[in-house]
């Protein structure tokens, strides 16, 4: 069947129009075909409206798993789903404001991502962080920010409310795309996460104008990511995450890389590290609270790569114009711990 006449049947939300898809991306590794980026686009733009059946959504999604996406498919999905995300707009100041995706949750290490987002919001840079609510058998982040007060948006409004006030929202993925939040959800039935998980981490309800934080754990989706990064000259910061959370491995620095404008610049290398202070052996929310007062309040030592992340952001956001500019405020904000 020629493309165009696949494209019209799948306008048409026609069962047969997604078996071709499913034929053509379903055959394996070694033989399936990668979809040009037009397709991958509306194919993931009646994905996230929810034109497509039950069945035929589950095979796509597995298939898909099983080929792994190209970044053609990537830029196609990318697409719709930037089309399809509300926008806030980026609260005044000097810098821009700091996407964090939150997705993940801890299971062996204790969930340190809200003492970055806290330590952002301190020093002036507003932070927009979204994501599940459930951790699903791990410690999410939402019950670490609660300990703080800290809850989540329940309208756009609220939220955007809340960044003028406080540079602070915490925004639900169905506030954003109830589409991509439905997507998530079939993890539940499926068993196993699907391209709407790494697309989640790729967002910017900002339109473009945000320093998003992309941290992903495995090399293959590491790379996938400085690709498309390259090819659509977004702003973000790159990193391996700690079990996928958008925070440094206090005992390993990541590579940190900043994208910019279609360009890559390495800001500090992978390096591992002795901590300086025992990040708390109890993972439950009230004991990781009750450890990121105590790093706020400069009564444990701060993590060398959490500090060496706050420099990147600080750097990426364009509140500091130099890096060297940039790790010099982290230095003198050590010295000088920020209330909690």
């Amino acid at each position: 069947m020629p493309r165009r006449n696949k494209l019209e049947h799948l306008n048409k939300k026609s069962p047969m129009s997604y078996a071709q898809y499913v034929k053509e991306i379903g055959r394996g590794m070694h033989g399936s075909r990668a979809l040009p980026p037009e397709d991958a686009q509306q194919l993931y733009a009646a994905m996230l409206d929810g034109g497509v059946p039950d069945l035929e959504l589950g095979a796509i999604l597995l298939a898909m798993r099983m080929k792994t996406e190209s970044l053609n498919e990537l830029l196609g999905f990318h697409q719709a789903l930037s089309e399809r995300v509300a926008r806030l707009r980026p609260p005044g100041g000097r810098a821009r404001p700091v996407v964090v995706p939150t997705y993940n949750g801890a299971r062996s290490q204790p969930n340190l991502m809200p003492l970055v987002v806290l330590l952002l919001q301190r020093l002036g840079i507003p932070v927009l962080v979204h994501g599940t609510l459930n951790g699903n058998g791990r410690v999410a982040s939402a019950y670490v920010f609660r300990e703080f007060g800290v809850l989540p948006c329940a309208t756009l409004t609220q939220a955007q409310d809340a960044l003028d006030g406080n540079g602070l929202a915490f925004v639900p993925t169905d506030l954003l795309s109830a589409g991509l939040a439905n997507l998530l959800a079939l993890r539940q039935r499926l068993g196993v996460r699907n391209t709407a998980h790494t697309l989640a981490k790729i967002i910017d309800p900002f339109g473009g104008a945000g320093l998003r934080l992309v941290c992903m754990t495995h090399p293959d989706y590491l790379q996938k990511m400085r690709e498309l990064f390259l090819a659509t000259g977004e702003l973000a910061l790159v990193m391996r995450g700690t079990e996928g959370e958008a925070y440094a491995n206090p005992n390993k620095r990541p590579r940190m890389e900043l994208y910019r404008d279609g360009a890559m610049q390495v800001l500090y290398e992978q390096e591992h590290m002795t901590p300086q202070a025992q990040p708390p052996q109890d993972l439950e929310a009230k004991a990781t609270a009750a450890w990121i007062r105590k790093a706020l309040q400069g009564v444990v030592a701060l993590p060398v790569p959490i500090a060496n992340q706050l420099a990147c952001c600080l750097y990426g956001s364009g509140y500091c114009a130099d890096f060297n500019q940039a790790k010099a405020v982290i230095a003198v904000e050590l010295r000088n711990p920020l209330s909690a």
